[in-house]
């Protein structure tokens, strides 16, 4: 019997989300009423802004945007010196106008040289991990600017080698949603990444809303608890189980879950 319960409860999960799914992917849903960073983004349709909007996406979302809306992208393109001048006096949180001329400098120099999609995939190629392509772009990105502080090294992330009790990357993993996936909220500017592949961004509303709904049962915030919820999301859809995190993050934001 209480097998038989269990099944009808994940049944009506499934139906909730699947229901949220559909109500969500409008581009309603990211406006002035509705913030996201991933509407700053969606501007400019650009893999390295759309990387530097993922990073700094962190913090209450009202300070995110506004944040992101004072940052000059066209510096990407220009001289080290004038992203130095330009940037003297940006910060955020944690970052100080250091590291963001540090995180704009390191990006610049990608661009001239390749894309973040080709370094990516020269990662995920090996093994179809995820994972591995983000440790290939912190890497990269460390190699053409060695540069080192607590506001960057926090920004940019460090090379994952475990799961356990290591950070959820959910900076990097929204940024992976955005490329890969398609659809009215995420930009699909990527191609050869399975969406299948992708790992949920766990982040603290999501964290919250999956244990209430029975879908993590992991109790420690970490990239191991993603993995589990991912795993979890892909018996409601195989292919494509981060169809469901914007869903999940609003019901957590917008407070929606009874309990």
């Amino acid at each position: 019997m209480k097998e038989k319960n269990s099944i009808i409860l994940v049944a009506d999960v499934k139906k909730r989300l699947d229901s949220e799914v559909l109500k969500r992917n409008q581009l309603s849903e990211i406006s002035l009423q509705k913030l996201d960073p991933i509407m700053v983004a969606h501007r400019h349709n650009d893999e390295t802004i759309s990387l530097i909007c993922a990073l700094f996406s962190y913090g209450n979302v009202k300070q995110i945007v506004k944040f992101l809306d004072s940052l000059d992208f066209s510096l990407l393109e220009s001289s080290e010196k004038e992203i130095e001048e330009t940037l003297k006096n940006h910060y955020y949180r944690f970052q100080t106008s250091e590291d963001v001329i540090a995180l704009f400098i390191a990006l610049k120099r990608l661009k001239e040289e390749t894309t973040l999609q080709v370094i990516f995939k020269s990662g995920y190629a090996k093994e179809n991990s995820v994972i591995d392509g983000i440790n290939e772009l912190i890497k990269m990105m460390q190699q053409v600017q060695p540069y080192s502080s607590r506001g960057y090294d926090f920004l940019i992330s460090k090379v994952t080698t475990k799961t356990k009790g290591a950070g959820a990357l959910k900076r990097w993993m929204m940024f992976l949603r955005w490329m890969v996936r398609d659809d009215n909220i995420d930009m699909g500017l990527w191609s050869g990444v399975d969406t299948k592949d992708l790992i949920i961004p766990l982040d603290t509303h999501t964290f919250k809303v999956s244990q209430k709904l029975g879908l993590l049962k992991r109790k420690t915030y970490d990239l191991e608890a993603a993995i589990e919820l991912t795993c979890k999301l892909k018996e409601f859809d195989i292919n494509d189980p981060l169809k469901y995190d914007f869903a999940l993050y609003r019901i957590g934001q917008e407070k929606l879950l009874e309990v």
